[in-house]
């Protein structure tokens, strides 16, 4: 891999993600040398995926390019590499671009979408875990747009306009909100040879209501706002099967579409070597202390979604979201140097700053530990956090002056269909 020995101890950190880059910035210069792995050279601010899939905005305003992030430590070296194998006895790592032996190692991989086993939904469904996903999302909806309009089929047409999200999570919620501006806003002035209420969108629930990790108040406002924008919510009702056309649930509910996003689940992405005791089998996810090291191993770590943390207050984990990452990958920095310097590490707590989730424009919800509301000014604290969230100054210009330009013209500017997706 080209890196130079050192005489300060090696930290392998595998994963560009929340953890990973908030433990590279807590590293950076000090008395030991930082290998950074991931597959992609760029982090990616997740919680707006949904809004390049939707045509929101591009993909490069919420990407930032790993280097850059650690072009002033000297300490600290980047490679593009997937890791295939964990040696724990040699100390040594197996990836696509060689081997690599470390002192201290970082499992901070992330989560993969979960489709529970089905295949059928796994091969023809589209999911929306990373940017390339995103833009496969995008380019299908546009694409289908542009098939309904040249389609002398009715049933054909209403098949390209009938889309289907799996899941009421916030993922699942906030896409499908953005999904019906599109309908409520572009497709009637980008497509005036179709009629846009033939366009439906349908989210599917498996649960009693959306948003079942918030207050049941951010449930019924989240809802409501939905139902405002003409999509029809289902819950109780989960997907047994897709083939491509047509979708099979639980229930007599049977939709015909083009169209299945699939945002109900995901599950740790694992990093092949470790023993089986050391991971929680329903989750994919490695069994943790409160200092986040892996159950049998001294010197391997896991950080953020990957990681199960059981305490009192979260007995099956921390929820994986981009808090509790970033607030384990800023301790551990700390950590793992009172390690190496042979002191006693401080137990992580996780710190819970809310939840939030938006809807559509002036529509959203939060919940806060003793304060929950919905509408206007929860649309525009989430827009706050999320811009004084992203990394790079750029970025926060760039979606700034997007959101800013879409409200004023009811627009979503970046409907390209720059790499067709062929299913």
């Amino acid at each position: 891999m080209n890196i130079p020995e050192s005489k300060f101890p090696r930290i392998v950190i595998i994963g560009g993600g929340f953890a990973g880059v908030n433990l590279v910035k807590s590293l950076a210069n000090e008395k030991v040398q930082v290998v950074l792995l991931d597959k992609h050279n760029y982090h990616t601010f997740q919680p707006l995926l949904y809004q390049v899939s939707s045509s929101g905005l591009e993909p490069d305003s919420i990407a930032y390019p790993l280097r850059k992030i650690i072009k002033k430590n000297s300490n600290t070296f980047f490679r593009l590499a997937e890791v295939e194998n964990i040696d724990a006895q040699k100390k040594e790592i197996t990836t696509t671009i060689g081997t690599l032996s470390y002192d201290y190692l970082v499992i901070a991989t992330g989560t993969k979408t979960n489709f529970f086993g089905n295949k059928s939904i796994e091969a023809n469904s589209m999911p929306m875990k990373s940017i390339p996903q995103a833009l496969n999302i995008r380019s299908l909806i546009l694409q289908n747009f542009e098939k309904a309009a040249i389609s002398s089929s009715e049933k054909d047409r209403e098949a390209y306009l009938n889309f289907v999200i799996v899941g009421g999570g916030p993922t699942g919620v906030e896409l499908a909100g953005a999904i019906a501006e599109l309908k409520n806003h572009i497709l009637p002035r980008d497509y005036r040879d179709l009629d846009s209420r033939t366009m439906q969108i349908h989210l599917l629930e498996g649960t009693d209501r959306v948003l079942s990790s918030m207050s049941e108040q951010a449930s019924k406002k989240s809802e409501v706002f939905l139902k405002s924008l003409g999509v029809q919510v289902h819950t109780n009702v989960f997907v047994t099967d897709y083939d491509g056309k047509g979708v099979t649930t639980n229930s007599n509910l049977k939709l015909q579409t083009e169209t299945l996003i699939w945002a109900a689940g995901v599950t740790g992405s694992l990093v092949n070597g470790l023993k089986a005791e050391s991971m929680l089998e329903k989750t994919n996810r490695y069994v943790v202390n409160r200092f986040n090291q892996i159950a049998g191993y001294d010197s391997i770590f896991a950080l953020g979604d990957i990681a199960s943390m059981s305490t009192d207050e979260y007995p099956n984990g921390h929820p994986q979201v981009a808090q509790p990452a970033i607030q384990q990958g800023k301790l551990f920095g700390q950590n793992i140097m009172r390690i190496i310097n042979k002191q006693s590490p401080k137990p992580f707590v996780y710190k819970d700053k809310g939840s939030m989730a938006t809807i559509g424009r002036n529509k959203a919800v939060v919940d806060l530990k003793y304060y929950k509301f919905g509408g206007f000014f929860a649309w525009f604290i989430w827009m706050f956090i999320h811009l004084i969230s992203l990394v790079g100054f750029r970025n926060r210009v760039i979606i700034f002056f997007n959101w800013s330009y879409n409200y004023i013209n009811f627009d979503k500017a970046a409907r390209l269909i720059i790499r067709p997706y062929k299913k």
